[in-house]
C-alpha cells in the first residue's frame, strides 16, 4: 500500500514543487492564474478548472492530501496504470471544482441579489440581516445597524454602510479555491469501491475500520458539513462530495464500457 508507483510519485514532486516555488515568492505572477476564482470574478479563467488542484493554501494543506495520494493512491495505479489512473484524478479533480463552482455561483447569486436589495434600500433590518446571512463572524456590524436605526437618514452613515456590503460581496467574489482534495476524495472512493473489505488503521479511529465504512462517514461528514456551515468553515465540503461523485460515475462508466475493469 506505501510502495510509491510512478504516477504517484509524479503527482506528489509536482505538487510539492509548486507549493516551494509559490512560498518563494518565485510564482507571485501566475499562482494568481492557477487557483480556481468564482465564474462570475474577473479574475476567473476556464484552465483554472484544471490548474486549482496543483496549488494548495499552506504546506499542512499539501501534507493532507499528499499523504492521502500516497497512502491510497499506488495500489489503484497498480490496479489501472499510470495513464488511467492520472485521468481519474484529473477527472475526479475537474468534476470537483465544477460542482463545487455551481454551488458557489448559486450562493452569489443570492447574495448578490440581497446586496442589490439592501443598496436600494439601506435599512438597519437589512444590515443586520445581510451580516448574519454571508459574515455571521464579523465583530461591530450590530453598532452600526442600531445607529441606522437610530438615524436612518444620516448620509454619511448610510453610504458608508452600502460601501461595506459592496466590500463584503466583491470580496466574496474574488476568493479562490485551491488543492486537491477534490481528485483525492475522487480517491478514497474508488478505493472503497474495489477494495471495500480492506482494514484501515487510521490516527482518528481507536480500532481498525473497514474502507467501506471510513469512506461512507467521510461522504456523511462533508455533506453535513457542506449544509451546515459552521461561520469561518473555508472547506470545500462540495468539492469533495464533488470529487465522489464523478469518481463513482467514472468507475460506472469503465465498468459498463470494458470487459475488464482496468
Amino acid at each position: 500500500m506505501f510502495n510509491v508507483t510512478p504516477m504517484v510519485r509524479n503527482l506528489l514532486l509536482i505538487n510539492v514543487a509548486l507549493l516551494l516555488l509559490d512560498a518563494t515568492g518565485a510564482m507571485s505572477n501566475v499562482a494568481r492564474l492557477l487557483a480556481l476564482y468564482p465564474w462570475t470574478s474577473p479574475l476567473f479563467l476556464p484552465t483554472q478548472h484544471l490548474t486549482y488542484m496543483f496549488m494548495h493554501a499552506g504546506m499542512g494543506h499539501l501534507l493532507g492530501n499528499m499523504f492521502g495520494l500516497f497512502s491510497f493512491g499506488p495500489m489503484l495505479e497498480m490496479r489501472w496504470g499510470p495513464q488511467r489512473f492520472l485521468a481519474f484524478w484529473l477527472i475526479c479533480g475537474v468534476g470537483a471544482g465544477v460542482l463545487y463552482s455551481g454551488i458557489r455561483q448559486y450562493e452569489l447569486t443570492q447574495m448578490r441579489a440581497d446586496r442589490n436589495a439592501f443598496v436600494e434600500r439601506p435599512t438597519a433590518v437589512g444590515y443586520s440581516d445581510f451580516f448574519r446571512d454571508y459574515y455571521p463572524q464579523a465583530n461591530g456590524y450590530e453598532l452600526v445597524a442600531n445607529a441606522l436605526r437610530q438615524d436612518p437618514g444620516n448620509t454619511q452613515l448610510v453610504q458608508g454602510a452600502v460601501r461595506t456590503v459592496d466590500e463584503i460581496y466583491d470580496g466574496s467574489n474574488n476568493v479562490p479555491m485551491v488543492g486537491a482534495s477534490g481528485a483525492l476524495f475522487g480517491i478514497l472512493l474508488a478505493f472503497a469501491y474495489l477494495f471495500p473489505n480492506t482494514e484501515l488503521m487510521l490516527l482518528f479511529f481507536p480500532f481498525p475500520i473497514k474502507a467501506k465504512y471510513f469512506v461512507a462517514l467521510y461522504g456523511l461528514y462533508e455533506l453535513y458539513g457542506g449544509i451546515q456551515r459552521a461561520p469561518g468553515d473555508t472547506v470545500a465540503h462540495f468539492a469533495h462530495l464533488g470529487g465522489m461523485l464523478f469518481g463513482f460515475l467514472l468507475l460506472k462508466f469503465w465498468e459498463r464500457n470494458s470487459s475488464r475493469f482496468y
